[in-house]
């Protein structure tokens, strides 16, 4: 399932609708600034960020599931079941897939779909238990290099999650190998992080893309997170999309004796809504984890000029309500 998330402040006022942003705020780390670094740990930008930027948190997965799933109650669940296919019509009130980029419910609803195609990255991933001021004075640390993006961030007092983005040139099945590799000229102190996880412990993944859906369901079945829209994780919107979808899907069905048309009506929503981070998301990699001696020159030069206000407004805009059309 992944090591830790990194919650935005949209994922967060998704989670106050759900009365719970207090507790899982509580669980994780707030980040109030980050740096971006070259490989060997020389500043390019350090950003304050103010405003609700002010409120994004990394915390470990356990952390929120833990808490999603004491909210809910155990019991309600039905576990160690493999969905390996759907027939249509389904006998239910509703069918909600929320089962992930390869989507078995997707596949049943969209069988001449073309299957998820690979995106030209892999991704490194783990947690290494430390001391809370590893990082020294900032909460998350980007070391973009030559074709490679580092990012290591607090996820609670004494566990620091970091990820690996490495072009496919880079990719191998040996982890401790591609981990020599992508580390080699890294600054001390990142690579001394890394190399604290427990090398059995390092996921290592192919990241996948899909194209965005013209319609997700179909009758009472519909589509949830990266079911309906995965995204790169160079978007850090993967869980706050998913949380957002939660809320607009209660929104929908919640006054309604018809569900079937509550179900169009909240994939009408978010269709607009997550079809700009589809199409981010290899925009954004393209320059954070590319070879172009040209890209990384643009990128490096527009981090140093941006500034840090305009950082924040962007994280901010996250927050605005996405679901006003839900509301009526």
């Amino acid at each position: 399932m992944g090591f830790a998330l990194a919650l935005a402040p949209n994922a967060l006022a998704a989670l106050d609708e759900l009365g719970l942003r207090q507790i899982v705020v509580s669980r994780g780390v707030g980040v109030q600034s980050f740096e971006v670094r070259r490989p060997d740990g020389s500043a390019i930008k350090r950003v304050v960020l103010r405003g609700a930027a002010m409120h994004s948190i990394v915390l470990l997965r356990s952390a929120l599931h833990g808490t999603l799933l004491d909210t809910v109650g155990r019991e309600s669940l039905l576990l160690d079941r493999r969905v390996t296919g759907l027939t249509m019509p389904v006998s239910a009130e509703v069918i909600i897939g929320a089962d992930g980029v390869g989507s078995v419910v997707r596949r049943a609803l969209h069988p001449d779909e073309a299957p998820p195609r690979a995106s030209g990255y892999h991704a490194l991933r783990g947690v290494s238990e430390v001391a809370g001021d590893a990082l020294g004075a900032t909460d998350f640390a980007v070391y973009l290099g030559d074709g490679v993006e580092i990012g290591l961030a607090k996820a609670s007092a004494t566990s620091i999650y970091w990820y690996v983005s490495v072009v496919d040139e880079f990719a191998g099945p040996d982890v401790s190998a591609m981990l020599e590799r992508v580390t080699r000229g890294l600054d001390d102190r990142a690579v001394a992080i890394i190399r604290a996880a427990p090398l059995a412990g390092v996921r290592r993944d192919q990241l996948f893309t899909r194209a965005p859906l013209v319609r997700w369901g179909d009758g009472n079945v519909t589509l949830l997170g990266d079911a309906a829209h995965p995204v790169l994780p160079h978007t850090a919107q993967g869980a706050a999309l998913a949380l957002e979808d939660a809320v607009a899907l209660g929104l929908a069905v919640r006054h309604t004796r018809d569900p079937i048309a509550a179900l169009r009506r909240y994939e009408d929503v978010r269709a607009a809504r997550t079809r700009r981070a589809i199409a981010a998301g290899p925009r954004i990699a393209s320059l954070t984890t590319t070879r172009s001696r040209g890209r990384i020159l643009v990128r490096d030069a527009a981090i140093r000029l941006t500034p840090g206000a305009v950082v924040s407004w962007a994280l901010n805009t996250h927050a605005r309500d996405p679901h006003r059309a839900l509301r009526d």
